[in-house]
């Protein structure tokens, strides 16, 4: 370009008015890049919707005959008129103007990401194991309208985003316009960059720009093109890419080497850098000994100042008969009181204090203390003794130096004692990880057949993989949020939950994915007269039959039969998978809601769940307000601008509320009201809100 900029200097000169018409003509061609990664961008996506209402201008296309696998009609149709079950349609591209009618159970509705969608959620259940958790949430739907649906209620809000999109092998893994992509297609590769693309540019809205990271993962097919995407669409990151072995057998190939690795690129915004960790990830590291940190026995010696009287530290513990699981501890006894007069539980055994004489002796923590060191995991059971088993705690030195960061928790033992390793032997990851606990067969299709017998899904991701990767991100961060928006089988939830049970973490995970059959079910199910909607159809479908069984089972501990999940976790906390997490997760469907319903305050119940999301996902939610307004956990309503002074003095009462949204069309008003909550985020409803999503999807 720089001969042409000399020469239309020289053509200005000459005739300034055809070097002003050159200009604009060679300005689009500047533009475009001479080096670096370009592809067609192709037609905007368009999703099909089943079981979504349609109405009057709503787009559709009609549906193929029942029966048959072949494919519908893929013209995009306007609903002209919806009367009683039938609905008049109209094309909407084309030569060829037509108009037909139909009944509506023949028609789906459409999506294109050209178009601007309001979005609601329906909430599809949860599952509780855990009184002060922040919520997992599990969201079905397209990831690309699930993105702008994020973009109103976590923008600038997510620490980690794991993603493990389809690898575009060419085996009908994925859909682009609702169709697969199939290994023949001359555009593929560029129909994949596309459909990255457009995702991408939405998740970096959602990342903190100050401190956050994006993992992908990818294989061989695509990981090139890839790494250039990356680089032009996130030029201020930093980026490193991983080379993990996944299969050490290899997957074998006639004439060529045998794969056995793929990839993960570390995209890392602002000021995130990568914590060390208990292995390099290239070397195998012997399974880490919580003996390298000295406990301290709970039986307090003689040698430690008066050895006589029970002085409130002597009370029983409880374990199980059979197994020695600690239990819980009773109150503490008086002095003179016979222990033979404190009843033990049904099924249960107990451990008192005695000294090695006969004598009462006492333990070194009050009973309140020992409760919560036992809560944080600073208590640890040893070999049996008595009716127990030896109890040890970390003394107050050590959990000074947790707090410090000089002790690193690692992991947790089986009765969930922290494993702690001294921050100098902490290491700093390889960019080649060779570790035996990534093998996707032995602990991504096993484990899943484990917690969901009898059900299948092509290629999960190994537990343990996730937890890894995440752990080098969030492991410092508690009360991280992290997002997967190609949620599969639900690993990375489950990784997180991993992550919080070994340190205590609150950490929360944002799981997206649709409902989708594989290709083969879907020849199947249309052959037996079943279409995508139909309750037989969705029930198989991935979301429902996957994603959440598998997150309720590894809170519940439990088979979606109810059965106890057989086998135990592995590495660096080994428990019964029966046991499950203290966890919460809720679940929810992905509407489209009627701007003008949203703007009078008529869709209120698929907003409701977003303001829950927004305000932290803790807590109760406030599904209706019955009244001028409503203050739960973390966020108050106030519908009826009328109550603002009993609402204004109920938040003040409450000290953990985050947001206050405040219905009203009157911006006086609303600023009027928001000068006087103060010190809590305000968002003026339902104005911030369509504001929001005045977008197209068009990238």
């Amino acid at each position: 370009m720089s001969r042409l900029t000399d020469l239309l200097r020289a053509a200005s000169q000459l005739d300034p008015q055809l070097a002003k018409d050159l200009e604009e003509e060679i300005a689009p061609l500047q533009k475009r890049l001479r080096f670096g990664l370009n592809f067609e961008r192709h037609a905007p996506e368009a999703v099909e919707l089943p079981g979504h209402k349609i109405r009057k201008m709503s787009k559709v296309r009609l549906l193929p005959p029942r029966g048959t696998a072949q494919r519908g009609d893929l013209r995009v149709w306007s609903v002209d008129a919806v009367k009683g079950k039938i609905a008049d349609i109209s094309t909407l591209n084309g030569s060829n103007f037509e108009t037909t009618s139909v009944p509506l159970d023949d028609l789906v509705l459409v999506a294109e990401f050209r178009d601007r969608i309001y979005p609601g959620l329906r909430p599809d259940g949860t599952v509780e194991n855990s009184k002060d958790k922040p919520f997992h949430t599990v969201i079905n739907g397209e990831n690309f309208h699930v993105l702008e649906q994020l973009t109103f209620t976590h923008e600038k809000s997510v620490d980690v985003i794991y993603i493990d999109p389809p690898y575009n092998s060419g085996a009908r893994d994925w859909k682009y316009n609702n169709d697969y992509v199939e290994g023949d297609d001359l555009y593929r590769h560029s129909k994949w960059l596309a459909f990255m693309e457009r995702r991408l540019r939405l998740a970096k809205r959602l990342l903190k720009p100050e401190d956050s990271i994006l993992i992908v993962t990818i294989d061989e097919k695509e990981y090139l093109r890839l790494g250039l995407l990356l680089e032009q669409l996130f030029p201020e990151a930093q980026i490193q890419m991983v080379s993990t072995v996944i299969n050490r057998k290899g997957n074998a190939r006639r004439g060529e080497f045998s794969r056995c690795d793929e990839y993960l690129f570390f995209v890392r915004f602002g000021g995130a850098a990568l914590a060390p960790g208990p292995s390099d990830m290239l070397h195998e590291d012997k399974d880490i000994d919580s003996g390298r940190v000295r406990w301290k026995s709970l039986l307090r010696l003689a040698s430690t100042g008066q050895t006589k009287g029970r002085f409130n530290l002597f009370y029983p513990l409880f374990f199980d008969r059979e197994s020695l699981a600690f239990i819980s501890a009773g109150d503490p006894l008086p002095e003179g009181v016979d222990i033979k007069t404190v009843a033990v539980p049904e099924g249960q055994s107990v451990l008192w204090p005695i000294s090695k004489d006969g004598s009462d002796g006492r333990w070194s923590l009050s009973r309140a203390k020992f409760d919560d060191y036992v809560r944080r995991g600073y208590v640890k059971f040893g070999k049996k003794n008595a009716g127990g088993r030896t109890p040890y705690y970390l003394m107050s030195g050590q959990v000074e130096a947790i707090d410090r960061g000089d002790l690193v928790v690692v992991g947790r033992d089986d009765d969930g004692a922290v494993v702690l390793e001294a921050a100098a032997s902490m290491k700093q990851p390889m960019t080649i990880w060779n570790q035996n606990s990534h093998s996707t067969s032995g602990h991504g299709t096993s484990l899943l057949r484990s917690l969901l017998p009898g059900r299948t899904f092509p290629y999960p991701k190994s537990l343990y993989a996730v937890e890894d990767a995440l752990r080098f991100c969030v492991g410092k961060k508690p009360h991280a949020v992290v997002l997967d928006f190609f949620a599969g089988s639900g690993t990375t939830a489950h990784a997180v939950m991993r992550l919080n049970k070994q340190d205590g973490g609150h950490r929360q995970c944002i799981s997206v994915t649709n409902n989708e059959v594989s290709a083969e079910e879907q020849t199947e199910l249309r052959r037996q007269g079943l279409r995508p909607g139909d309750p037989e159809w969705e029930k198989l479908g991935i979301c429902d039959y996957i994603t959440k069984p598998r997150i309720r089972a590894s809170i519940t501990g439990r088979t979606p039969d109810g059965e106890p999940i057989k086998g135990d976790y592995k590495f660096v906390d080994e428990f019964p998978m029966s046991v499950g997490f203290e966890e919460n997760a809720a679940f929810f469907t992905l509407t489209y809601e009627s701007k003008w319903l949203v703007g009078v305050d008529r869709a209120f119940a698929a907003i409701a769940p977003m303001l829950w999301l927004r305000a932290g996902a803790v807590g109760q939610r406030i599904d209706s307000v019955e009244g001028g307004w409503a203050i739960t956990d973390s966020y108050g309503i106030l519908r009826d601008l009328d109550d603002s002074a009993a609402f204004i003095e109920t938040l003040r009462t409450k000290g953990n509320v985050r947001i206050a949204y405040i219905v009203t069309d009157d911006e006086g008003r609303y600023q009027q009201v928001a000068d006087e909550i103060r010190g809590i985020e305000t968002v003026r409803l339902y104005e911030d809100y369509l504001r929001n999503f005045q977008m197209t999807g068009d990238f």
